[in-house]
């Protein structure tokens, strides 16, 4: 048998806890709202400052006023549709929670469900019909005044090892009953991603 000598086995100690540290994971809790961007890629916080900033836009306009005014009620809005063009998967849902959750926190417009959502509501109201006797009634819906659709795009622009993404967000306010449309905002996010020419 060969004896290992003292030198060796000390190196080949030292090498097993850099490989160790080297593959070992550290988790970090983030605050609510903190932002660390890891890639170039959409993420949740695009979702929120694009949803805050173009339903700001959207109810700078008279359309809700106007609305309220001759209805004596807040305006009722629906997500019609809002597509993803873009050349990644972006979590739609969470966009529209963070566009719903803008426009109800304002005050100036109600939403009522629309898919899945209402569905399963018209599911629950009939199970209703069948098992409670305060179950609320069918065809008592308060319909949509404005339809809300729109479209995610994106463009890569890539040279090396740098990459400039660009967003674009096109969101658009339609009148339900006249087919006009009261809104149309736009909004331009544009990320570049630079990777060191040194690392491992």
């Amino acid at each position: 048998m060969h004896t290992i000598s003292k030198l060796t086995a000390c190196t080949l100690l030292g090498l097993a806890v850099v490989a160790t540290s080297a593959c070992s994971t550290k988790v970090t809790r983030l605050q609510e709202g903190e932002e660390v961007a890891l890639s170039d890629r959409w993420n949740a916080k695009d979702s929120e400052l694009v949803a805050n900033e173009m339903i700001s836009d959207a109810l700078s306009f008279p359309w809700a006023s106007e609305f309220e005014m001759n209805n004596s009620r807040k305006p009722t809005v629906i997500v019609s549709r809002i597509t993803n063009k873009s050349h990644e998967h972006i979590a739609i849902d969470t966009f529209v929670n963070d566009i719903k959750r803008a426009i109800i926190r304002s005050g100036k417009a109600n939403f009522v469900a629309a898919g899945e959502e209402r569905d399963a509501i018209r599911d629950e109201r009939r199970d209703q019909e069948l098992n409670a006797k305060d179950a609320k009634q069918m065809g008592q819906e308060k319909a949509a005044d404005f339809a809300l659709s729109g479209s995610i795009n994106s463009i890569v622009d890539q040279v090396g090892k740098d990459r400039v993404t660009f967003y674009q967000v096109d969101l658009r306010l339609v009148d339900m009953e006249s087919n006009i449309e009261v809104w149309n905002g736009q909004k331009k996010i544009q990320k570049l991603q630079e990777k060191s020419s040194f690392g491992f």
